[in-house]
């Protein structure tokens, strides 16, 4: 580890010098990509040297205890850096784990109802309420791409994009069936029924990500439809866009221009394609996938919100919270921060 380590911090001062150098500012292309390097090794050096600053301060404490007047306070600098130590350790395992590609690009988001009728389609409005004050919290932006309502003010499915930085990161275990038991408004008899609603967690794509062939799109324009409003039901400026060899169809019709939809449907249908793609070659290793936290499939269970008992539960780590109410208010950090920890967990066990 120290040698990968030691061989981080030299390239970290490389980029250093070639930034500070003067001919680099020729080259804004070259500039941006050398900050964009240093940001991603930053923690990882500032980390490395905390740690090469801990050993050296445990190595002068241990020789300082051989000074009668020296040696109370240095036993407690020695024992300082012994406790420092582990922590910071785990701490550079950890980031020295694989990253995700993805964790710092902007994620889609895609809710549909699923069984249990209306009810369903109320809950999936919940969660997108969810998403998006949570979205709020981290000072992230939500702008929705295309919406089917109810009448009775739930949506058979919606798509948004959160843009942010690291919403990936953090919301990529979102993925999956999310089940609610409650007693719906219209249910006279007081029974609890049971719901279900599917989401999806795309990171966004541009469309050179993602190998597109305009010949392979077919491209459809229709006048918006909603609630109503100067720019809806007026010009075709909503976009269908139709992948041919696969059918994946895509819409998008929140924007104002034609132009501006189609753009973000490309977008959109690229962050599909990629997340089919990578489905296709996570089925491969079903197995290995079985221990992590999430596949991140449609049909994978993930999450119980029960309100009669007031409790979350995350079925993939056993996590079960009882503070419903905040959680519906956005209140996701406990819950995400446990499920990364859990992920970081298992990548250690794996590379061990």
């Amino acid at each position: 580890m120290l040698d990968k380590l030691t061989a981080i911090e030299a390239k970290y001062s490389q980029i250093e010098a070639r930034l500070a150098a003067p001919e680099t500012y020729g080259d804004p292309e070259q500039v941006a990509k050398l900050n964009k390097e240093q940001a991603e090794l930053q923690p990882l050096v500032d980390a490395f040297r905390q740690y090469q600053r801990t050993l050296s301060a445990r190595d002068q404490a241990k020789e300082l205890m051989s000074d009668p007047e020296m040696r109370e306070l240095a036993q407690e600098e020695y024992q300082q850096a012994l406790d420092d130590l582990p922590r910071l350790e785990r701490e550079l395992q950890i980031l020295l784990l694989p990253r995700d590609p993805n964790d710092r690009k902007n994620v889609i988001v895609e809710i549909r109802a699923g069984v249990g009728g209306e009810e369903a389609a109320l809950f999936a409005h919940s969660l997108y309420r969810m998403y998006s004050m949570y979205a709020e919290s981290q000072r992230w932006k939500t702008e929705v791409d295309s919406v089917s309502e109810t009448e009775l003010g739930g949506v058979k499915e919606i798509s948004f994009t959160i843009e942010g930085d690291g919403a990936y990161s953090r919301l990529k275990f979102e993925s999956g069936v999310h089940r609610v038991q409650r007693v719906p408004e219209t249910e006279s008899g007081g029974r609890v029924h049971t719901s279900t609603v599917t989401v999806a967690v795309l990171p966004e794509m541009e469309e050179a990500d993602v190998q597109l062939n305009p010949a392979d799109i077919e491209m459809q324009v229709f006048r918006s439809s909603g609630a109503g409003g100067q720019h809806v039901n007026k010009t075709s400026s909503a976009v269908r866009l139709i992948h041919k060899p696969t059918g994946t169809v895509v819409e998008c019709q929140q924007e104002r221009s034609q132009f501006q939809n189609r753009d973000k449907a490309m977008r959109i249908l690229a962050s599909r394609l990629y997340e089919a793609e990578q489905e296709k070659i996570s089925s491969e290793y079903t197995a290995q996938r079985r221990s992590q936290v999430g596949s991140g499939m449609r049909n994978e269970r993930i999450r119980t919100y029960n309100f009669p008992q007031g409790r979350v539960t995350d079925h993939r780590i056993g996590l079960t919270l009882y503070k419903i109410d905040r959680v519906m208010d956005g209140d996701l950090t406990e819950v995400i921060d446990a499920l990364a920890a859990a992920d970081q967990a298992e990548k250690l066990k794996e590379q061990a």
